[in-house]
């Protein structure tokens, strides 16, 4: 199952056509960290976090986990743990993934630079939530019932196709 950005503010999955939002800069083959692009490649997906303190269960069949206060996502590129979930610790560039707004009360991995991981490649390419379908800093966003509807009918060998 292929899921498709067929350009900047559509994800096509199936029958579905669902609005979204992308990286600031647009689509870049060649990303760096800090850019504000997303990256031109296929990727296959990783596990869909979820605040289950806001939220229900999320139908999928993606690996799920429960994200909790003190978890982070690092992407500082000097870091052994560049582009990697972590529990917080004293690095200074990192996402926090319990966040008080509700960017990422669902979100899926992208598997972007996290198999062989190259620092300064980019790091925490994520699909999440937006409200108001603002440019990312590299990420796609969803409305919360589109990615919910993505979340459904995905399989958990999918992969997402960008540009």
């Amino acid at each position: 199952m292929i899921i498709r950005l067929k350009n900047k503010d559509t994800l096509i999955i199936g029958d579905f056509k669902l609005k979204c939002c992308i990286g600031k800069n647009g689509l870049k083959k060649l990303k760096k960290e800090g850019d504000n692009s997303t990256p031109v490649g296929t990727y296959s997906l990783g596990s869909l976090y979820f605040r289950n303190d806001r939220n229900i269960v999320p139908q999928t069949k993606l690996k799920k986990k429960i994200i909790h206060n003190n978890m982070i996502w690092c992407d500082d590129p000097k870091s052994k743990n560049y582009n990697k979930k972590i529990n917080k610790t004293k690095i200074n560039k990192t996402e926090k993934l319990f966040r008080k707004d509700h960017k990422y009360d669902y979100l899926i991995v992208i598997n972007y630079n996290t198999k062989k991981v190259i620092p300064y490649k980019g790091s925490a390419i994520f699909i999440h939530l937006t409200n108001n379908y603002n440019p990312t800093k590299g990420c796609i966003a969803l409305k919360k019932k589109d990615f919910l509807i993505l979340a459904k009918i995905i399989s958990k060998d999918a992969k997402i196709k960008i540009g």
